[in-house]
Formats: C-alpha cells, sequence, structure tokens
C-alpha cells in the first residue's frame, strides 16, 4: 500500500506556501503554483512511472484559485485523493477537479473574511497604536503575529485536510460552513469600522458668520451635534463606494483624496 511521507506532505504544503500567487495571471490565476505544490506527491505515488506522473500534473493543471492561506485545506484534500487514487481507488480526473472547483469558492469565501476581512484590519489596528512617535514596535509586531499566524494556520490545515479526505467536503461545504463565513464578514465589518472610527478624523475649520458681530457658527460643532464624526463617516463611506462599487484602485482614491483636501483648503473648508 503506498502512503505519503511526511517529507513529501511538508515539501508540497511548502511549495504552495511560498508560491501561490507566483504564477498569477488573469488566465490561470493560481493554477500552476497548485500544481508545482503537487510534484512531490505525485512523484512519491507514481515515481518512476512517467505516463502516470504527467497525467497527474496535467491533471492538476486545471484552473485553480482560493484563498491561498486557508485554502492550503484544499491542498491537504487532494493529496489524500490522490493517495487512495494510487492505491486503486475508483477516483479518476473528474473527481479530483471536481472536488477542487466545489472547495475553492467556500475557501475563498471563508478566508476572505477571516484574513483580509479580519485579521489584517485587527493587527494594523494594534500595530498603528504600537508605532504611534515613531517606534519600530507597531510595524515588528505586524510582521511577526501576521507571518506566525498564517504559517501556523496553513500548515494545521494542509496537514488536516490530508487526514479528512472527503470527509472534509461537508464540513467546508454545509450548513455550519455558512454560518461561519456570515459570522466572519460581519465581524470582519465592526473590525474595519473599529480601525476607522479610532485612526481616521476628519473636521472642518468652517465657521459661518451671523449677523450679530459677535455670534459665529462653528460647523464642526453642529456637525457633531447632529452626528459625531459625521464627516469621517462620509469620508469612509466615499472610499467604500469608489472601490467596492465603482471599482476604483486604492491608489486612484487616494489621489481623489488629494485632490479633495487641496480644494477644501483652497476654498477655507478644512
Amino acid at each position: 500500500m503506498k502512503k505519503i511521507s511526511k517529507k513529501a506532505l511538508q515539501q508540497s504544503w511548502l511549495r504552495w506556501f511560498f508560491s501561490n500567487l507566483t504564477s498569477m495571471s488573469f488566465q490561470w490565476l493560481e493554477t500552476f503554483a497548485f500544481a508545482d505544490s503537487m510534484a512531490p506527491v505525485v512523484k512519491e505515488l507514481y515515481g518512476g512511472d512517467k505516463e502516470e506522473e504527467i497525467a497527474a500534473l496535467k491533471r492538476h493543471a486545471a484552473f485553480y484559485n482560493t484563498e491561498p492561506q486557508l485554502g492550503s485545506i484544499i491542498n491537504g484534500v487532494i493529496c489524500g485523493l490522490e493517495e487512495e487514487r494510487a492505491n486503486g481507488a475508483d477516483i479518476d480526473d473528474e473527481v479530483i477537479n471536481g472536488i477542487k472547483i466545489g472547495l475553492m469558492g467556500p475557501m475563498a469565501g471563508i478566508g476572505d473574511a477571516m484574513v483580509p476581512g479580519m485579521l489584517i484590519p485587527l493587527l494594523l489596528s494594534i500595530a498603528i497604536g504600537l508605532a504611534q512617535g515613531g517606534s519600530m514596535a507597531g510595524p515588528l509586531f505586524y510582521m511577526v503575529t501576521y507571518l506566525v499566524s498564517v504559517t501556523a494556520a496553513s500548515y494545521y490545515l494542509f496537514m488536516k485536510g490530508y487526514q479528512l479526505g472527503t470527509r472534509s467536503v461537508d464540513i467546508i461545504v454545509g450548513e455550519a460552513a455558512q454560518r461561519v463565513r456570515e459570522a466572519f464578514n460581519l465581524l470582519g465589518a465592526v473590525v474595519v469600522g473599529g480601525v476607522g472610527a479610532s485612526y481616521v478624523s476628519i473636521s472642518t475649520d468652517l465657521v459661518i458668520a451671523t449677523g450679530n458681530a459677535e455670534s459665529q457658527v462653528i460647523v464642526n460643532d453642529v456637525l457633531n451635534g447632529i452626528y459625531p464624526k459625521l464627516l469621517t463617516m462620509i469620508g469612509i463611506l466615499l472610499c467604500w463606494w469608489l472601490m467596492a462599487k465603482k471599482k476604483v484602485s486604492a491608489l486612484k482614491v487616494m489621489g481623489i483624496l488629494v485632490l479633495i483636501s487641496m480644494a477644501g483648503v483652497a476654498v477655507g473648508f478644512f
């Protein structure tokens, strides 16, 4: 009976972890990175049979794309399927590619909600606080905690996927997984909102003179009396609308903010 060694599994995970986005293109995305990550496993299972090795690598050159950190569980699942196939199980190319395609969407939803949607904003909010005053503690904290957390999660999920095999399908696409995705999406929105409220500050210096020479209307105080940090919320919603709805790049959004700031200063609003 053929069994994938721990060394081959670790090599497969390392290849995926360090190269998952290195072959990106609009046509293939993570396809060839996935195929490359399977090379150590394919060689160990089918070593000596060149035709089987070539067929296996072609099998894993089908289109593939998911969130790469938590999505490593799919790589582990496919390693388990390849092991079963090499031992005579009735698993053809369509089954393997069908499971890959079926899992990559749900894992992208979970991974995007947890990593860029929750983990990164949370770590950055802590790092920004630590970096106040020019301290290096902020960037060092972010780099170390992010690297340690995603590395540990990626490795654990890869190995767990290999152990569970096809049983992991029900876990990833089931009703419980859907509730997890919704929960993390909500938590991510709360974290991003908290970061925006804590570290973004927009105010106006506009003052409106009234008929009484000694009386003035300070617009910023009036706006905050209606809704605290109203201008900050409008600024954040504008950025979200431009990027999420109008698909404007982050670089262009920064340029737009600079232009708005310059115009505001010119007319005395800021």
